[in-house]
């Protein structure tokens, strides 16, 4: 779950990481009252969840309330990649003398986090490590002690910070690495950190991502959720309890086990095709779950077939195949479908839907070869 800049930078006031003073707007009054408040200019900035808002026009300077209020106007009638601007955040605008980069992420391969600073801050970090990696110094963090004091220095001195500021960057790395711990991150970023004319380290901008399966654990953070950051059936999706991610492909994928849907994604890529989707019904899904999860697929309309892989061991593979023809009273499917049904009453499951006609396959490499033909059949 991404989170806002603003109420990433919320978050980071926790951990006394410094911020700008500033304050979000739902309207352009609110920003003109902001911007009176602070006294100063400032910057007004689209709070979306994407990137590239400085480059749509997102993000603009205001050296007074009214030109605040203009600007703020102007933002909220946006739409960014296609999301509507409802938020603006009104921040003192800041004297910068360098941009630097810091972040906290996951290395998958060491299993350890890792934080990463740069002098090269502003841009994405990904184009740095294309154009200059030797500019982007790492520090793999002990989950079991934190990250030491020593290593924040020693990051300091490698970006090229001047000893009067390692305390001050040290106290940020810190606190940023204890909010990425402690509210279960898969990132946690600062970009720019910059480093004000009078000397003083801010958290200009502000990123963070939640880990989806600790939000049990932060009802605040879970509150905090956009709606609009996922897509209507990511929406619905999560309402049935079913594990959903919309992609760019045709062929629709319904599966039991997360293990079990990339690998089916997999197999139809060796065959030709491309997932249109990534979805986990479960292991002890229903025939109501599966209903959804088949209504979910078959509302996008790049799919032109569709494969159910199902092994059942919690899951029943009568119950899966009454959900897909429950689905099939409730949704008019004008796409073929293959299925693969293995394990628990797979027996009374096939006879389902053979007597509804349907496409069916022993094995996984049988029901990807079946469906990727079909796929490529349809106009």
């Amino acid at each position: 779950m991404k989170l806002h800049e603003y109420q990433s930078k919320q978050l980071f006031a926790r951990y006394r990481i410094p911020i700008p003073q500033g304050e979000v707007a739902s309207t352009p009054e609110e920003a003109r009252a902001i911007a009176e408040k602070l006294g100063k200019p400032v910057v007004v900035k689209a709070q979306v969840l994407v990137g590239g808002r400085g480059k749509a026009g997102g993000i603009r300077l205001a050296q007074s309330p009214e030109e605040a209020e203009r600007v703020a106007s102007q933002i909220l009638s946006m739409e960014i990649k296609g999301i509507p601007v409802r938020k603006v955040l009104v921040d003192e605008a800041l004297d910068i003398a360098k941009e630097l980069y810091l972040g906290v992420v996951i290395d998958r391969a060491q299993g350890k986090p890792v934080m990463m600073a740069s002098s090269e801050g502003g841009v994405d970090i990904e184009e740095v490590a294309r154009r200059s990696p030797e500019k982007i110094l790492k520090a793999t963090i002990d989950p079991f002690l934190g990250l030491r004091p020593y290593q924040a220095r020693e990051l300091a001195l490698g970006i090229g910070l001047d000893k009067s500021l390692l305390n001050a960057f040290s106290s940020i790395a810190i606190g940023l690495y204890q909010c990425f711990a402690e509210n279960d991150a898969s990132l946690a970023e600062i970009n720019p950190l910059v480093l004000t004319a009078d000397g003083r380290l801010l958290a200009a901008d502000a990123k963070v991502v939640i880990d989806d399966n600790a939000l049990f654990r932060h009802p605040d953070l879970a509150a905090m959720r956009d709606p609009e950051e996922d897509t209507p059936s990511e929406r619905e999706a999560r309402a049935h309890g079913i594990s959903y991610v919309q992609l760019d492909g045709e062929i629709g994928c319904m599966v039991n086990g997360a293990g079990l849907a990339m690998a089916t994604m997999d197999v139809i890529k060796l065959y030709g095709g491309n997932p249109a989707n990534f979805l986990d019904i479960g292991g002890g899904a229903r025939a109501e779950q599966v209903a959804a999860g088949l209504r979910i697929i078959l509302s996008d309309p790049k799919v032109k077939a569709v494969l159910i892989n199902i092994f059942g061991g919690i899951t029943r593979c009568d119950e899966v195949a009454r959900g897909i023809l429950e689905a099939m009273k409730a949704v008019e499917v004008k796409v073929p479908m293959v299925v693969r049904l293995v394990g628990t009453n797979e027996e009374e499951g096939r006879r389902l839907l053979a007597e509804a006609n349907l496409i069916t396959a022993s094995s996984l490499s049988e029901a990807a070869e079946k469906v990727v033909a079909l796929a490529k059949s349809q106009p």
